[in-house]
């Protein structure tokens, strides 16, 4: 299967499609449906996905430079909470109407969408200059926004399940999300400072025992973050940025290793993900899917950018390709699977809602991203300027 998906990426940049649509072709392709593996456990693909987004948020955090997302860090903060609360509540507003469910799972749907993909995005994009700016927002929130979202599907699910206490009012779920948030941005700055420092100290003249041992750290903050109720995902992306920018040794070896078990994570995750879908279900939800899909992306995403980015005064054709550029990936799908394991009731077709509204989303929005992304700026030396 390894093999299989390392030529499939030659596809990917042949058709323009990002490669997680193949990832999920080949989960489906070996699965119940078609080779004939049986897989059907929410749970354990829930524990695999959740480590898979570690990895690939520390190979994120890892080979971002710092100079190129500085700008973008207060813009993208936002855009990653307040913008993550507009689409939620606009993706729930048209979960209610379009399908039979309660204002909380219909909010559950939304929340359960919020979380961009910038992976898929750049899968579409590599062959197109992006400006700084851009990039380095899209790594940003990429980064960001997956905390805030984590917190909201956990606290709806736990809404709308039985024997579950409720909050009495919303203020609480905003405190428990900021001390959360606060939380794993403290421990992940804790442990990227003091591990980096460290590895200084202890480093080895093995670059691959030394990536090793870099790759631990942002485990660990996620693991030290989640055992003190805070966002794990957050720790584990700043101390990878924190880590990524500190003058260690083996830097290239390092950021190598961190993509190669980036890209290994994405694999096993898309492909895990297309495993545990059953087409013979998938059927049914592909009008709800497209509907939900089409608030997402023509009100919800360029909504919440308007009203996240327009007091950073960014350019409105920055905002129109960011509004455009929301992919979504693995992330949604593998949230769609905390409602099954929370025992919320009645939410067994979420996964597949999620699952054909993420493939064609893709399908119809990828394509368009190279044509509508803004080229960088060319900028002329001083000789042929006199």
């Amino acid at each position: 299967m390894l093999l299989v998906s390392v030529a499939a990426v030659r596809l990917s940049l042949r058709s323009g499609l990002p490669s997680l649509l193949l990832y999920l072709g080949i989960g489906v392709a070996i699965g119940q449906a078609g080779l004939g593996i049986q897989f059907d456990s929410a749970e354990l693909t829930q524990v695999l996905g959740y480590s898979a987004l570690v990895l690939i948020l520390a190979e994120g955090g890892l080979t971002t430079s710092w100079d190129d997302i500085r700008l973008s860090v207060a813009p993208a903060a936002l855009l990653s909470t307040l913008g993550v609360v507009i689409s939620v509540a606009v993706v729930g507003l048209a979960a209610h109407f379009v399908l039979p469910i309660s204002w909380t799972v219909a909010f559950l749907v939304g929340a359960v969408l919020a979380s961009t993909d910038a992976a898929a995005v750049f899968s579409v994009l590599r062959r197109v200059p992006l400006p700084r700016r851009l990039t380095g927002l899209l790594e940003a929130e990429s980064g960001f926004n997956d905390a805030p979202v984590v917190i909201l599907v956990l606290a709806l699910a736990a809404q709308s399940s039985p024997g579950h206490g409720s909050l009495d009012a919303w203020w609480q779920l905003l405190l428990i999300a900021v001390a959360e948030l606060a939380g794993g941005a403290a421990v992940g700055l804790l442990i990227g400072y003091a591990g980096g420092h460290l590895m200084r100290r202890i480093g080895s003249s093995s670059s691959g025992l030394f990536s090793i041992g870099v790759v631990s750290l942002t485990v660990l903050a996620y693991a030290a973050a989640s055992m003190m109720h805070a966002s794990g995902f957050l720790a584990a992306y700043l101390s990878a940025l924190l880590l990524g920018n500190m003058r260690l040794p083996h830097r290239a070896a390092v950021r190598g290793f961190a993509q190669g078990l980036g890209w290994l994570a994405q694999i096993g995750l898309f492909v895990l993900l297309g495993l545990l879908a059953s087409p013979a279900k998938l059927s049914a939800h592909i009008v709800p899917a497209i509907l939900i899909g089409l608030v997402l992306l023509l009100v919800a995403r360029p909504l919440s950018v308007i009203l996240s980015l327009t007091p950073f005064r960014v350019p409105w054709r920055d905002q129109a390709f960011l509004s455009w550029a929301g992919l979504r990936g693995g992330v949604p799908v593998v949230l769609a699977t905390v409602p099954l394991t929370a025992g919320t009731p009645d939410v067994a077709w979420l996964f597949d809602l999620v699952f054909v509204l993420v493939v064609s989303f893709t399908l119809v929005h990828a394509p368009t991203l190279p044509w509508v992304a803004p080229r960088p700026g060319v900028t002329l030396p001083a000789r042929a300027i006199r």
